[in-house]
C-alpha cells in the first residue's frame, strides 16, 4: 500500500538533478522520476552500462565541475544527492564527500530556481560502522563524536538551504536492496552472486558470517521503496529541514532467512561459516564467465557486480540493527514492504533480466 501526502501545498517538479545516478540509490530514484514524467538529470564521471529510459546522462566530476556541466538544462527544482567517493578512514571521509555536495548543489543551483535537496545518510549516522548502538535509533538520537561525513554534509546543506532558500531532507536507508553494478553498499548482489556461485559448484549455502550476526535482527530498505520516500520528501512540506529513517518497516534474522534463501537457489542450506568473501570470492571469475556464457548473461565484469568487504562487514556485525520508521509515517509517508518476500521478488527479477543465472544453475 502507498500512502502519499495530499496536502493541497505540494511543491511542484520541474527538472530533477540524480547526482550518483551510476548507483543503486540514485538509479532507482531517477527510474521513479522518469515514470512520472518529471524530466531527469543524471550526474557521474561515467555514463552507466544501462542507463535508465528518460533519463538524461551528464559526465561530470563533482570534485571539480565544470561551470556549464548542465548547460541546456535550466529549470532545476530538484537535487537528490546519491553520490559517494571512499577516501580511507573516517576522518579522511569528510572532505571529499563535502566537496562532491558542494559541487552538485553549485551546478543545481546555476541550473535554475531550487527549491529542494534531498541527501542520504545511513547507519553511521548511529555508529553502526563502530559497534552495537541504540536500538531502535530515533532521527532525535544524539550525534557522536567521531568524525562523520554525514553530519559535516548535512550542516554544509543545512547553512546553503538557509542562506539560499531552498529545502533540505536527509533520509536514512540502511542496506539498500537493488540492482546497480559496481556500488559498494550493495547486498542484493553480494548475495545474488554468492548463492550463484554456490550453485553453480552444487554446494550448500552456508552463511559466511559470525554466528553473532546469524542470530541478530537486523533491516533493509528497498531501492524502490527509497526512491519513492524520495519524491514524497521532494515535493511534501512535511519533509523540509526533516531527518528520516526509510527502512522496509520489519526486521528479520538471517537464521530464519537463510534457508528460504538457499531453496530459492536450489541448494541446501548449510551450517554458518565465518569465511570472509573477501577471500572465498577472490578466485570465482572464472565460475561467473562460465555461468555467464552459457546462460547468456548480461556480460559484466566480475570486479563491478559487488564489492564483497561490505557484505563481510554486514554479516561479521554481531549486533541488533533496527531503526524506527514512526516519525516517516507520521509525516505522512508509510509505504512498507516484508522483506523476506521482497529478496525472493528481486532475486527473481534478476533472473529475468538476466543479471544471475537460472535457479539451480551449475557451471
Amino acid at each position: 500500500m502507498t500512502i502519499q501526502d495530499s496536502s493541497p501545498d505540494q511543491r511542484a517538479v520541474g527538472t530533477v538533478v540524480v547526482a550518483g545516478v551510476g548507483g543503486v540509490i540514485g538509479r532507482h530514484v531517477a527510474i521513479e522520476h522518469a515514470r512520472l514524467g518529471h524530466r531527469v538529470v543524471g550526474l557521474s564521471r561515467r555514463a552507466p552500462g544501462d542507463l535508465p529510459d528518460g533519463v538524461e546522462h551528464r559526465a561530470v566530476d563533482l570534485s571539480d565541475p565544470a561551470p556549464d556541466a548542465l548547460g541546456g538544462v535550466g529549470d532545476v527544482t530538484h537535487l537528490v544527492f546519491a553520490a559517494y567517493v571512499e577516501a580511507g578512514p573516517p576522518a579522511e571521509l569528510v572532505a571529499p564527500n563535502v566537496a562532491l555536495l558542494q559541487g552538485a548543489l553549485d551546478l543545481a543551483q546555476a541550473g535554475g530556481h531550487l527549491e529542494h535537496v534531498t541527501l542520504y545518510q545511513g547507519g553511521k549516522a548511529y555508529g553502526a560502522h563502530l559497534g552495537g548502538f541504540r536500538t531502535p535509533a530515533k532521527e532525535s538520537d544524539p550525534r557522536l563524536l567521531a568524525p562523520n561525513f554525514y553530519y559535516a554534509q548535512e550542516d554544509v546543506l543545512r547553512e546553503r538551504g538557509a542562506r539560499d532558500s531552498f529545502a533540505v531532507t536527509m533520509l536514512r536507508p540502511e542496506a539498500v536492496l537493488g540492482y546497480a553494478t559496481g556500488n559498494p553498499m550493495n547486498l542484493l548482489m553480494a548475495i545474488a552472486v554468492y548463492g550463484s556461485v554456490c550453485a553453480a559448484a552444487g554446494l550448500p549455502l552456508s552463511f559466511p558470517g559470525s554466528r553473532a550476526a546469524y542470530e541478530a535482527l537486523y533491516q533493509s530498505t528497498d531501492a524502490e521503496l527509497l526512491a519513492r520516500a524520495t519524491v514524497w520528501a521532494g515535493r511534501s512540506p512535511h519533509a523540509d529541514g526533516q531527518v528520516f529513517n526509510v527502512t522496509n518497516g520489519d526486521q528479520y534474522r538471517w537464521a530464519n532467512l537463510w534457508p528460504l534463501l538457499a531453496e530459492d537457489f536450489g541448494v541446501d542450506v548449510g551450517h554458518p561459516l565465518t569465511a570472509p568473501l573477501v577471500d572465498t570470492m577472490s578466485d570465482k571469475e572464472p565460475v561467473w564467465r562460465r555461468l555467464v556464457e552459457r546462460y547468456g548473461l548480461r556480460p559484466t565484469p566480475f570486479a563491478d557486480l559487488v564489492q564483497w568487504p561490505f557484505a563481510d562487514f554486514i554479516w561479521n556485525s554481531g549486533f541488533d540493527n533496527v531503526s524506527s520508521t514512526v516519525k516517516l509515517r507520521q509525516a505522512g509517508f508509510g509505504d512498507c514492504l516484508d522483506s523476506e518476500d521482497r529478496y525472493r521478488e528481486l532475486l527473481a527479477r534478476l533472473r529475468e533480466n538476466r543479471v544471475i543465472p537460472p535457479r539451480g544453475a551449475r557451471a
